[in-house]
């Protein structure tokens, strides 16, 4: 039986991933036109990004959110870069569409997204975007960049609520 490799941090790339041939997933695929369209000109109005600067951060603020999702309760202390949290604000920040996308890919678990005032050295960063990619995304590295200075976000964990006590 052939080993799968392991990526850097250890994962083993996913089915849906083939590393050999550089096939990865794009957050595209998984969001609605008219919802990217409107995040890449929510970036563009509030942030100094260009179009293709404001197309690459949601699109991996939706590959951190949804490898989190899948990994919900792993205890993997995931974080993303500076850039990539933008990414997230601004998927979270549109609220209809957030609980949308947790019912659709998190079976309605909500998510949290903490952030910190301190950045973190503890290798964090790398190790998301690692995994990211082992679980077949596009992974920009240079969003992933700043990972020196690693995640301004307490890893993503799943809530805990008296209305929702087992998630």
């Amino acid at each position: 039986m052939a080993t799968r490799r392991r990526t850097p941090c250890g994962h083993r790339p996913d089915d849906r991933h083939d590393p050999t041939t550089g096939t990865a997933r794009s957050a595209r695929e998984v969001v609605p036109s008219a919802l990217w369209d409107k995040q890449v000109g929510l970036l563009m109005r509030d942030h100094p990004y260009d179009s293709v600067m404001a197309a690459r951060v949601p699109g991996q603020g939706y590959a951190y959110l949804l490898t989190a999702m899948r990994h919900r309760g792993e205890g993997l202390g995931l974080a993303p870069s500076t850039l990539v949290d933008v990414g997230v604000h601004t998927v979270i920040l549109d609220t209809v569409r957030y609980f949308e996308l947790r019912e659709r890919f998190n079976g309605g678990h909500y998510l949290h997204h903490v952030p910190e005032v301190d950045f973190k050295d503890d290798g964090s960063v790398p190790r998301t975007a690692d995994l990211l990619a082992a679980d077949g995304w596009e992974v920009g590295l240079p969003l992933w960049a700043d990972a020196a200075k690693c995640g301004p976000c307490h890893p993503c964990h799943p809530a805990v609520t008296p209305t929702d006590p087992a998630r």
